[in-house]
């Protein structure tokens, strides 16, 4: 296992190319989805060949990142990101993140004024809502498979739901004047073509939408992650 020691957190990292280059991606995954999930490797693979220094990241708290999952927030994840884009020099950052590690690409992203594009797929850009059924219960339970084999039980506490409620996105991309990519999922029914079309539909220019014709969880199809790789290689030479 790597890892990289920020100011706040030692993180287990995936990542490929030369550290001193030029160019930063950073690659975000879903809640609580890991770095080793191979569409997160895919696309760090691919920015690496595009003179990137790309890495993902497991979050703080979770998987293979110390300190348990009360540490696991959206507020931390965010800490994580920028820390990462500080470590490293403050360079020109490109943000790409699957569902939740979407948000997080447009969270950072409108507010780090080092990130130069943000990269969302199948991620929504409104604030998370607290299930009535989970305000009776201290967490909630949920299950990932593991990309070593198996399945991987989280008690994700009520805390995390209770701080991402805080957040929206919708504001900031509709003044945020930076390049943005949108992935749209036709048959994605977690993040809905239609929440995706809106946050597009709000955002400032420049802006894209790609449509998708998969599910939420594309990283079971090793041809959905090489379209979305070779589009995202398009977004980013077009905008050079």
């Amino acid at each position: 296992m790597n890892t990289l020691k920020v100011k706040s957190f030692e993180l287990a990292v995936y990542a490929k190319g030369t550290p001193d280059s030029e160019k930063l991606a950073l690659v975000l995954p879903g809640r609580l989805d890991t770095k080793d999930y191979l569409h997160m490797h895919s696309h760090v693979d691919y920015l690496s060949s595009k003179k990137y220094y790309a890495l993902s990241f497991d979050p703080p708290g979770a998987w293979e990142s110390p300190g348990g999952i009360k540490l696991y927030t959206m507020t931390n994840y965010l800490k994580a990101i920028n820390e990462i884009i500080t470590h490293f020099g403050n360079k020109q950052t490109v943000l790409m993140g699957h569902s939740r590690g979407g948000s997080m690409a447009m969270l950072a992203g409108t507010q780090n004024k080092y990130v130069s594009h943000i990269i969302a797929a199948m991620s929504n850009s409104q604030p998370s809502q607290i299930n009535k059924k989970l305000k009776d219960k201290d967490f909630a339970i949920n299950y990932r498979d593991n990309p070593f084999g198996g399945k991987i039980k989280f008690e994700l506490p009520l805390s995390y739901f209770e701080d991402a409620a805080q957040y929206t996105m919708l504001d900031a991309l509709s003044k945020c004047s930076k390049p943005k990519l949108y992935f749209l999922g036709k048959k994605d029914t977690i993040v809905t073509p239609e929440s995706v079309r809106n946050a597009y539909a709000k955002s400032a220019n420049p802006k894209q939408l790609y449509e998708i014709d998969s599910g939420h969880d594309y990283r079971f199809q090793a041809d959905k992650i090489e379209e979305i790789n070779k589009v995202i290689g398009m977004f980013l030479d077009k905008q050079i």
